[in-house]
């Protein structure tokens, strides 16, 4: 398995599957391992142990505030001969000078720390998260998004960090990735509490169940509740807009505003009005004139 720092030996956890050429960076394996290989990945193996229980010593040793996370060897760069990578958390920087002059000596290699961050602690660890599951960050997340309270409020998740925090005791990352589906969901479903109709009959809308795209509803005849599809409860028109499409034999519908206006009308009656009074006027002038 190619590498930033050469070729490592790794296991095949999936079986194969098809890819398409549009999805790129993808690492290109050399092929089936060797025993020399193995041999090899198994002496980088122990030397790792044994560079944990000594990393471990020397921190003691130095009383510095120091978690050792993992260890890397490397010994397959160019530039070095070999490489000892240590991950550590701390609370706060660490001066580890002295500490990496102890450990150059111990394990008669070059040393180099790196101090690594909660999640990407859980992320060299590992472990099962609330779900049951393993961590997504030691699965298939690259890159961590940041993750706010607010993701949990839309998700309707109660505001407890024992309950909504993960095993590196931040925000849980699949409130992130998940956040949209929510989004989505709560935009065209029926709020809480709106009457709707059933095919079991109609109802109030008591819950919302988005991984299954349900809606819960409690009948109004019987008061037993049921689990209905969202597109099953949502008012036609409600469906029309999710839609987005158009019927081209349907009429227009014309609101109700613009069918009312029938003001000319008085204006011609006033046009019609005013040469009946010049006439009337003509005739006095004509009756004076002939007296």
């Amino acid at each position: 398995m190619p590498t930033d720092d050469g070729p490592e030996v790794a296991e095949c956890v999936w079986a194969p599957q098809y890819v398409t050429e549009d999805i790129g960076g993808l690492p290109l394996c050399a092929g089936i391992a060797t025993a020399t290989d193995l041999d090899r990945d198994e002496q980088n193996r122990q030397r790792r142990a044994d560079a944990r229980v000594i990393a471990k010593r020397t921190i003691r040793e130095h009383d510095l505030p120091m978690k050792v996370v993992g260890i890397d060897f490397v010994d397959r760069r160019p530039d070095i001969d070999q490489l000892v990578i240590v991950y550590f958390s701390a609370p706060h920087r660490v001066d580890f000078r002295e500490l990496v002059r102890d450990l150059a000596r111990a394990l008669r290699a070059r040393i180099e720390l790196r101090q690594v961050g909660a999640r990407d602690e859980a992320r060299l660890q590992g472990g099962i998260g609330p779900c049951g599951r393993d961590l997504c960050c030691a699965t298939f997340l690259k890159d961590f998004e940041p993750v706010s309270v607010r993701m949990a409020k839309d998700q309707d998740l109660p505001l407890n960090p024992l309950k909504i925090s993960g095993a590196c005791g931040r925000l849980m990352c699949c409130l992130k990735y998940e956040h949209p589906l929510y989004q989505e969901f709560n935009a065209k479903a029926p709020a809480l509490g709106a009457a709707v109709e059933t095919p079991a009959g109609d109802g109030v809308v008591v819950g919302h169940n988005v991984p299954s795209d349900t809606v819960v509803v409690r009948l109004a005849a019987s008061g037993r509740r049921c689990a209905c599809s969202r597109a099953d409860v949502c008012s036609p028109r409600q469906q029309y807009e999710a839609s987005g499409t158009t019927t081209p034999d349907a009429a227009p519908v014309v609101p109700e505003a613009s069918a009312a206006p029938e003001q000319p009308e008085p204006t011609e009656e006033r046009r019609a009005r005013k040469p009946r009074r010049r006439r009337r006027l003509h005739h006095d002038d004509e009756g004076e004139t002939t007296q």
